[in-house]
């Protein structure tokens, strides 16, 4: 069940917690801020247990980067547009635009574009940090503006205050940024970068390089690669969609949540590793997505104690409640194909209530159902001293990969 949230941030032995995180998630951050190099630690209130460090979860470290911190889907994160269009516009037509957006963009794990395109980041030097890393270039050349599976999706959504139409989208670095994460995570742990990867207990210690060897370098120059490399992936999809529905864009904002961020903190430079969770500097115009059916918002960030406390982090989701294996069921082998079976989510219930609510629904599954999810709102309001609110936005089109596309990656 969901829980009321903290209306504002408290100290939880010096680590900022925003909300009502469960005891398995703060013991979780409290491991990642162990190190004497910790400088700063938060949770926000959307934060559950991920792998090794929470998501939702925010450690900023002197001189020190973090792979298991970051996590798989490197660069993980949004892009929005208002565009010139009214919902009214398009209303009538709204299913058939889904079908063509669900055709034409690439969902699923391990999709290659069916139309790969060039680009300037694949002149990157940051490609040679590492022999294994320049092996990926193919792979990411191939998958470049693809979305995805699990909770990546591409929304068309209405402010109702003004009935102006948006897209939205939410993915990373795909298979690049898994095999980069993976590679340098075995790496740290004197393993072969390519080596199967073992003990991936949610439990995991965190792993943290240090910035001034050739490892902690490498990784954190091929981190920043994947991250210019999900910013393609989703102005690619942006322009697909924009194109479809004959509209241009009239206004954007775009950020990670799953990152590694050098930024200066009271005077002093840090790393500051955000898993699941959006960076919000004062000024800073940020993105936060709500479940399927549930409202998404544009925010601004303040200059405030909390903000300050915050690390200028606040959420990037509204959070589960639900685990995909209680929302969808176990994965099991079925006349030899990968199925769920025995979830509590009935997705005949859920397109009945999605269709209630106007929203037209492609592909998508019980494991990310909207009864899966906190409320929005719920965890806005335990951040509210940090940010103000700029757009409200309500979803009409929700496009993701089909429900029974098995998702590897992880969170």
């Amino acid at each position: 069940m969901p829980v009321k949230s903290q209306q504002h941030p408290r100290l939880m032995d010096d680590i900022v917690v925003f909300g009502m995180p469960d005891a398995d998630t703060v013991a979780q951050i409290r491991r990642c801020a162990a190190p004497e190099e910790t400088a700063g630690a938060v949770l926000c209130a959307d934060a559950h247990k991920g792998y090794s460090m929470p998501i939702g979860g925010v450690v900023a470290y002197r001189g020190l980067t973090s792979p298991s911190g970051v996590g798989f889907d490197i660069g993980c994160g949004n892009k929005a547009v208002r565009t010139n269009l009214k919902v009214a516009d398009v209303r009538r037509d709204l299913p058939r635009l889904m079908d063509r957006i669900f055709q034409r963009i690439s969902f699923g794990v391990g999709r290659k574009n069916p139309e790969p395109v060039d680009h300037q980041l694949f002149d990157d030097p940051r490609w040679n940090v590492h022999p294994k890393v320049a092996a990926l270039k193919d792979l990411a050349r191939s998958q470049l503006g693809t979305v995805g599976a699990g909770n990546h999706y591409v929304d068309l959504l209405e402010e109702p205050a003004t009935g102006d139409l948006w897209v939205a989208v939410h993915f990373g670095s795909r298979g690049f940024g898994h095999k980069t994460a993976s590679g340098f995570l075995n790496l740290a742990a004197n393993r072969p970068f390519d080596a199967p990867i073992r003990g991936e207990s949610m439990d995991h210690p965190p792993t943290l390089l240090r910035l001034d060897t050739d490892l902690g370098q490498a990784y954190h120059a091929a981190m920043e690669l994947a991250g210019t490399y999900a910013y393609a992936g989703r102005d690619l999809v942006v322009d697909q969609v924009l194109a479809i529905l004959g509209a241009r864009a009239t206004f954007e904002v775009h950020n990670h949540h799953n990152f590694a961020f050098k930024e200066v903190h009271n005077g002093e430079e840090l790393i500051v590793v955000r898993k699941g969770a959006t960076p919000c500097h004062p000024g800073q115009v940020s993105f936060i997505g709500g479940s399927m059916g549930d409202m998404s918002v544009i925010v601004r960030g303040k200059d405030s104690a909390a903000a300050r406390a915050s690390l200028f982090s606040t959420v990037h989701g509204a959070g589960r409640i639900m685990s995909r294996t209680q929302a969808a069921g176990r994965w099991r082998r079925v006349r030899g194909r990968r199925v769920r079976e025995g979830g509590a989510i009935s997705m005949d219930a859920v397109h009945r209530q999605l269709k209630a609510m106007g929203i037209e629904l492609r592909g998508g599954g019980p494991d990310e159902a909207p009864a899966v999810y906190r409320r929005l709102q719920e965890v806005l309001d335990a951040h509210r001293e940090t940010f103000d609110v700029l757009h409200v936005l309500r979803p009409v089109g929700v496009a993701m990969a089909p429900a029974d596309e098995f998702d590897p990656y992880k969170d």
